[in-house]
């Protein structure tokens, strides 16, 4: 087992669109399916509640690190911390990191998660499985998110 995930995902939409859909905590909220209590700022914990089914019992943190704008915005996290009534402070976190680069008018959003060596071993593999499916899962949520409104927007703003 590696201990990242990696993926890529070319957007049609421009960097400015992509960049609000990840860093506007309403619109991360929209297709990431989490209701953040506020904005996204570095050194803050974001906090909310998964409204994807099944998981709307999950409390979601996550501490914001970097926002450079248009080209990298990361967090860590507990991945696939999930488990009512469990701890997870104690232990390491993950760092994801989305990665932005400009193709053209189009957008090359690669995402990183890192750190999953650090995890305990009761856990570890089960998390990266979760997570490495669920990032496929996100990256088409984005994709969708993006490529809807600029089509329905008429432009990228």
């Amino acid at each position: 087992m590696s201990d990242r995930i990696e993926k890529r995902i070319e957007l049609r939409a421009p960097v400015s669109r992509v960049w609000r859909a990840l860093t506007d905590y309403r619109e991360f909220g929209a297709w990431f399916r989490v209701d953040l209590s506020g904005p996204f700022e570095p050194g803050r914990e974001a906090i909310g509640h998964i409204t994807w089914p099944g998981y709307e019992h999950v409390v979601w943190r996550a501490v914001v690190q970097v926002m450079e704008p248009q080209r990298l915005f990361s967090f860590s996290w507990h991945p696939y911390a999930i488990e009512p009534g469990v701890d997870y402070s104690a232990e390491p976190p993950t760092l994801v990191e989305f990665h932005l680069e400009a193709h053209g008018e189009d957008t090359v959003l690669t995402l990183v998660e890192s750190g999953f060596e650090r995890i305990p071993a009761s856990r570890r593999a089960e998390a990266f499985r979760m997570n490495d499916d669920g990032w496929s899962i996100q990256l088409e949520n984005i994709r969708r998110h993006v490529e809807d409104s600029v089509m329905t927007d008429g432009h990228a703003g």
